[in-house]
């Protein structure tokens, strides 16, 4: 590869999957000063199915519709470097094809967002119209938590894992599917009298450069410079937040991490991605990326695991839900064997 060709990195064409890219694409400037780097944005079919789906939104999507272009654009020297949310990334890669890099993971965790209390009741107030059958616009003090929602509670997502987690906790709750990005999920919570809270990953938050103040309200991050903090379409006011800590609900596997995927050949990409492996998440990742293969699901799946270093050991919490029963484990193993541990987690679990 000519030194003068700048290294072509494929990304899906969303906020988060552009914040996730530029944030690499500086990554590797910094490190390789002297090579350049640009973005290539590629829609993929889950991306319109996606937004199909907005209009028939139990639609199921399958796996890998958000990978699949960007892989094909590395098989065809395309591109050079594909960035994507590793949850997405199926377990089973093209021939010719792997992960080069994961990036350092971010926050793990799920978060609860519901409607600020006294906003509502300012809005009630303003527009006290009302008819037979309406549904009461429903609001929240800060730090609410998921099992202290009121009966019948509504919890919009299309995560299978989410809604699993939630009936398991709740079985008098609720779920009605909602897809889109960060800010149409956000637009629609409040806008959307039929929901009284939604469910997002806190890692894809903050790639969005949005924060939770003291009081739990969700901000644009006030660490922000005037110029980065001018580009942040700011979120709707009255949104609070309430983290949900992994024994509360597990993350999906992979969530929180950014994979680098590369072809297998190709070793002057692979060792300009290395740079960004982080080995602690890389061993992480991999416990919990060989359960999920042993176990035979997808990103779809109502599946959960999360490992972490303690020590020099790893420690695995996998969670599977089917026939509405849940069955979990826990199990530690030396950091090497990261492989070995997911697949014993698997056994475990399938017994």
């Amino acid at each position: 590869m000519s030194p003068d060709r700048p290294v072509v990195i494929a990304t899906r064409g969303s906020a988060l999957a552009l914040a996730q890219a530029t944030q690499v694409l500086g990554q590797l400037q910094q490190a390789f000063p002297r090579r350049s780097f640009r973005l290539e944005i590629i829609r993929t079919t889950g991306d319109a199915l996606q937004t199909a789906s907005l209009s028939n939104p139990g639609a199921a999507l399958p796996k890998g519709l958000f990978t699949k272009e960007l892989e094909v654009a590395l098989l065809e020297r395309q591109a050079d470097i594909a960035v994507h949310s590793l949850k997405d990334l199926p377990t089973e890669l093209p021939e010719g094809l792997m992960i080069g890099a994961v990036g350092q993971r971010q926050d793990v965790r799920d978060v609860l967002l519901y409607r600020d209390t006294n906003l509502v009741e300012r809005q009630r107030v303003a527009h006290s119209e009302w008819s037979p059958g309406m549904k009461i616009r429903s609001g929240f003090s800060a730090g609410l938590k998921l099992v202290r929602l009121p009966q019948r509670s509504v919890i919009a997502t299309s995560s299978t894992r989410r809604a699993a987690t939630v009936q398991a906790l709740r079985p008098d709750m609720s779920i009605i599917p909602m897809r889109g990005n960060v800010g149409t999920r956000l637009g629609k919570l409040m806008k959307d009298d039929a929901m009284d809270a939604t469910l997002l990953a806190a890692a894809g938050l903050a790639r969005l450069n949005f924060d939770v103040s003291p009081g739990g309200a969700l901000r644009i991050n006030p660490r922000l410079g005037p110029v980065a903090r001018a580009a942040v379409e700011p979120p709707p006011e009255g949104i609070l937040v309430s983290f949900l800590e992994p024994q509360e609900m597990l993350p999906a596997v992979g969530q929180g991490a950014v994979a680098l995927e590369v072809r297998s050949d190709d070793s002057e990409i692979s060792t300009l991605v290395a740079a960004l492996d982080h080995f602690n998440t890389r061993q992480a990742v991999t416990a919990e990326r060989a359960f999920l293969r042993a176990f035979g699901g997808g990103c779809q799946s109502p599946i959960a695991g999360y490992a972490r270093l303690l020590g020099h050991q790893l420690e695995l919490s996998v969670q599977v839900f089917a026939d509405g029963q849940s069955r979990q484990a826990t199990l530690r193993a030396p950091v090497r064997e990261a492989d070995r541990l997911g697949r014993d987690a698997a056994a475990c679990v399938l017994r």
